[in-house]
């Protein structure tokens, strides 16, 4: 078998679904197989999963044993030659698969692969590729030095370049099984945040090379698996501190000045969170990119602004503004929908996608806030 997806769900029942979907389109002419792994949720994920999905690999977690130890849970049962670690908040597009294995295959010294990851409304986000969190970096950062190699994120890259980042994220992450299990998969250490950044650093010091493809694109709804409460924010910052301990133990003076930079940042992030306007956007129109006239029915009955069919022909060099555009996957496929959502971001338009064979529309118009599902 050639790749093996595993996905770790937690109460994120319409969004699996959909992830479900795009994935078993994405995988089409490849020998690959999907393992879900859920740790607990208390929603009818795992019931979705039996009715709608009941060829796909189900294991179901008696407690929340958190990311690391769940997705190693997940590894353990692949049969592939390669593994993709991936979000169930995401949407990758039909060809994803296909040509990430073409760049992957051959590179005996890759660590792991990661892609251009966009968020609920079209914007990139940056910690698709990062350099690593070094003290000296984290140092920096905290007093705005941030630009060039001393940045966090890889900015020298560009986003739809390719080439050799530092840190790759944990909504994606494609490797072989064997050099996962090399490095010792995923640190279990940490509970959720940081073993990514983890994982990163121990290919790299193992001798292998971590890759950034920006030509590629997929929907990651960024904040959809958690909350950013005070919970949040004692396991993000903690995640931080652990990675220090573990990596950078030669200097105690500056570990020390990290870790109180890790407080004030921690107390900073917590006034911004109070401080944090959530802006509402102000539309004007529902346009629905379909044939479905029944579908087309259906979203007006839940919507007071005019609702009108669309047809993709007006995609091309399209600049609306102040629009709902809602896309049926059966009429317009995932590639098609992030390159629209990418050309027609920053203009107060939202984005909704109708996955095939669903009763919802699914979407998000904050980068790092809950997305929401509208069932139809």
């Amino acid at each position: 078998m050639k790749l093996s997806v595993v996905i770790l769900n937690y109460n994120v029942r319409y969004f699996l679904e959909q992830c479900l979907i795009s994935v078993e389109r994405s995988l089409k002419g490849i020998n690959a197989e999907i393992i879900v792994v859920d740790n607990n949720s208390q929603d009818d994920s795992c019931q979705m999963v039996k009715e709608k999905f009941p060829h796909i690999a189900l294991l179901e977690n008696s407690e929340n044993v958190g990311f690391s130890k769940a997705n190693n849970q997940g590894v353990a049962m692949a049969k592939g030659e390669y593994v993709c670690i991936l979000n169930p908040d995401t949407a990758v597009a039909e060809h994803t698969f296909s040509k990430a294995l073409q760049y992957v295959e051959g590179n005996t010294d890759l660590g792991a692969l990661g892609i251009y990851l966009m968020d609920g409304t079209g914007n990139f986000l940056p910690e698709s590729k990062r350099n690593l969190p070094t003290p000296k970096r984290s140092l920096l950062k905290l007093i705005g030095r941030t630009s060039g190699k001393n940045g966090y994120y890889a900015k020298y890259l560009s986003e739809k370049e390719e080439g050799d980042v530092d840190v790759l994220v944990g909504a994606f992450m494609l490797m072989r099984k064997e050099v996962y299990e090399q490095v010792g998969g995923l640190d279990e250490d940490y509970f959720m945040y940081g073993e990514d950044i983890d994982l990163s650093y121990k290919l790299m010091k193992a001798g292998y090379q971590n890759k950034y493809l920006g030509s590629l694109s997929m929907l990651h709804y960024k904040g959809e698996s958690t909350q950013k409460d005070a919970a949040y924010l004692n396991r993000f910052y903690g995640a931080m501190r652990i990675f220090y301990k573990k990596h950078f133990k030669g200097n105690p003076i500056l570990n020390m000045a990290v870790a109180v930079g890790v407080q004030i940042a921690k107390g900073a992030r917590k006034l911004r969170e109070k401080k944090k306007q959530q802006p509402q956007l102000q539309l004007t129109e529902v346009l629905v990119f379909t044939e479905n006239i029944n579908l087309l029915e259906k979203i007006s009955q839940h919507f007071t602004i005019p609702v009108k069919s669309a047809s993709k022909m007006i995609l091309e060099g399209a600049t609306f503004h102040n629009t709902l555009c809602v896309f049926d996957v059966d009429y317009i496929s995932y590639g098609q929908i992030f390159s629209v959502m990418q050309l027609l971001k920053n203009k107060q338009n939202g984005f909704r996608i109708k996955p095939p064979g669903c009763n919802f529309i699914i979407g998000s118009d904050q980068s790092d806030e809950k997305g929401g599902v509208l069932l139809l």
